[in-house]
């Protein structure tokens, strides 16, 4: 019987040692893509910025100044439509801000 049991032991430590240090070391945090957005700030009636990983960064035009292009299309229809995606643009932007603003809070 004993035999069986150190051979048990012996096939589990080797294993463990096999496999825990690959699986208890920690591999190096791959960079994030140069157009990765790390923060968002100001708002839509003075203007976002939105700051980029490689250091760029772009700055829309303000909502009102948006929606101003808007009246130069031709049609209604068109008119509407870029409306509707101006205001969502900024929506969008108002809810990034926040929740980037969220998550660098809770990192520490």
């Amino acid at each position: 019987m004993r035999t069986p049991l150190a051979l048990t032991a012996t096939v589990g430590l080797a294993f463990a040692a096999a496999v825990l240090p690959h699986a208890t070391a920690s591999e190096p945090v791959p960079e994030p893509a140069p157009d990765t957005v790390v923060s968002v700030t100001g708002g839509a009636e003075n203007g976002f910025e939105i700051e980029y990983y490689d250091g760029s960064a772009q700055y829309p035009p303000t909502d009102s100044e948006a929606l101003a292009e808007c009246g130069e299309y031709d049609t209604r229809v068109e008119r509407v439509r870029c409306r509707v995606e101006v205001r969502t643009w900024y929506r969008d932007l108002a809810t990034l801000r926040d929740a980037l603003d969220w998550a660098h809070a809770t990192r520490g």
